[in-house]
């Protein structure tokens, strides 16, 4: 966790910093660039060979409607760390000093500047978190799937800000209630439909979602003046 802490902090320095004023195309090139450079640079260190994780959640789980049912460890454990995670990060972000100034400078950096909040300091921070609960949902999914490689985080990633925008951008538990959701569709559509589509079929309710509410599930409609 130090470590991706530690990494977070240089990435947004050395790739983002620079890009504070540019435009919102220009950053989104720049995150799908250097998420490529990651996988290519662990590659580099420690080759594209699939190598095994040992679990830290032990084996097994529980059996519900007698046996037809069952629920793994890593499964449970996973529910409750996003849980506890959410309810953590929404006090923070909603009650702490640190955590309005960073809300302030989603809304307006250039407002926040002039209100005495130091924005560089801000972000940085914001990534910092982000990177270190980032390798939090690497050891549980790699827990359950413990088999890993230099990409295996890739569609996960994706999966994770397809959830994001689903259950609205900003909105931490819609956040946490689009990734249920999209993990019920997906278990649903391999198990119903097709294990090949499954993913096809994701992304197509996240765009039927949007065509009916763009903010997504809970998130809120903002209204700028001219």
């Amino acid at each position: 966790m130090v470590v991706c802490t530690v990494l977070g902090i240089l990435i947004d320095r050395f790739a983002y910093k620079p890009l504070r004023q540019a435009p919102a195309l220009a950053v989104l090139i720049t995150a799908i660039g250097m998420s490529y450079f990651l996988q290519n640079s662990a590659q580099l260190m420690w080759s594209s060979s699939t190598k095994v994780f040992t679990s830290v959640v032990p084996k097994g789980g529980i059996n519900l409607f007698g046996g037809e049912l069952v629920v793994s460890y890593i499964t449970l454990v996973t529910i409750l760390v996003c849980i506890v995670i959410m309810v953590c990060l929404v006090a923070f972000i909603n009650k702490t000093r640190t955590g309005k100034a960073m809300r302030a400078c989603s809304e307006d950096k250039g407002a926040s500047q002039l209100m005495g909040i130091n924005v560089n300091n801000t972000i940085s921070m914001t990534f910092a978190i982000g990177s270190a609960l980032a390798a939090i949902a690497g050891v549980l999914l790699c827990s359950a799937y413990p088999v890993l490689n230099p990409t295996t985080g890739l569609m996960p990633g994706i999966k994770a800000f397809t959830a994001a925008v689903f259950g609205g951008i900003g909105s931490v538990p819609g956040a946490l209630i689009g990734g249920i959701l999209l993990g019920i569709i997906e278990i649903f559509a391999k198990a119903y439909i097709s294990t090949q589509l499954s993913d096809a079929i994701v992304f197509a309710v996240l765009i039927i979602v949007l065509l009916v509410k763009p903010t997504g599930l809970l998130g809120k409609k903002i209204n700028e003046k001219v």
